[in-house]
């Protein structure tokens, strides 16, 4: 068997991947897939912990007219959903799943206790952190960097719908560039739309690396895990 890569991983999961091609709700094939994957990479003795969007129901922006704390209160709870939904087809697989939430709801999960996230991974338990920091107006890219530094994980791996970090929309332009590694720097000073600027700050104060690659092909999840070169680095 190979040998992974990393230790312990934070993976971020945008809500839009589990929709697949439906670009609503969540689409069971795509999450059954997405779970076989990391199902494999769980496999490699790697310790995963999860930070999941909520794009596929609500985005706190869409609520045109409402009190952005609301809308992003109710995109912390779409968040939930999702964790819910990969908390069961993961156990589905016979994988120990712990789902935490930044929002306290004790009847379908446990809240984040750091001590007790920490405890969970270093049993092979994978955990799902929900509902991003529990603060609005923060993205849960920024609870994915908040987690890694928290956890000590080693790396944000940052599972999306487009293959890697480009110079521009690939969807818009066709003869957009992929970039193969960048810093966090340059991140910040091109603007370049692959986290905000408060998760992209927080990896680089932490040293934090964050891998982009491509959720389409599942198989990616494994392949980032044992260090192929896929999609963007960012150091």
């Amino acid at each position: 068997m190979s040998k992974a890569k990393y230790k312990r991983v934070v993976l971020k999961i945008s809500g839009e991947a589990l929709a697949g091609d439906k670009k609503f709700g969540i689409d069971p094939k795509t999450l059954d897939n997405i779970t076989q994957s990391i199902k494999k990479a769980h496999e490699l003795d790697v310790e995963i912990a999860i930070v999941v969007g909520g794009g596929n129901f609500w985005r706190g922006r869409s609520g045109e007219g409402m009190d952005r704390s609301t809308a992003d209160h109710m995109g912390m709870l779409a968040t939930t959903i999702n964790a819910l939904a990969l908390q069961d087809s993961l156990e589905s697989k016979n994988i120990p799943v712990r789902v935490q939430t930044a929002i306290e709801m004790r009847q379908i999960a446990e809240p984040y206790i750091r001590r007790r996230a920490i405890r969970h991974l270093e049993k092979k338990r994978i955990v799902i952190f929900a509902c991003g920091t529990g603060n609005p107006y923060f993205s849960t890219d920024t609870a994915a960097a908040l987690r890694a530094a928290e956890i000590d994980a080693e790396v944000i791996l940052l599972a999306k719908k487009v293959d890697g970090v480009y110079d521009s929309d690939p969807v818009k332009n066709p003869n957009a560039k992929r970039y193969d590694k960048l810093t966090h720097l340059d991140v910040i000073k091109q603007r370049l739309g692959v986290m905000d600027t408060t998760a992209t700050s927080l990896c680089m104060d932490n040293g934090i690396p964050i891998i982009v690659f491509g959720i389409d092909d599942p198989d990616n999840i494994v392949k980032v895990v044992l260090g192929e070169k896929i999609g963007t680095s960012i150091t």
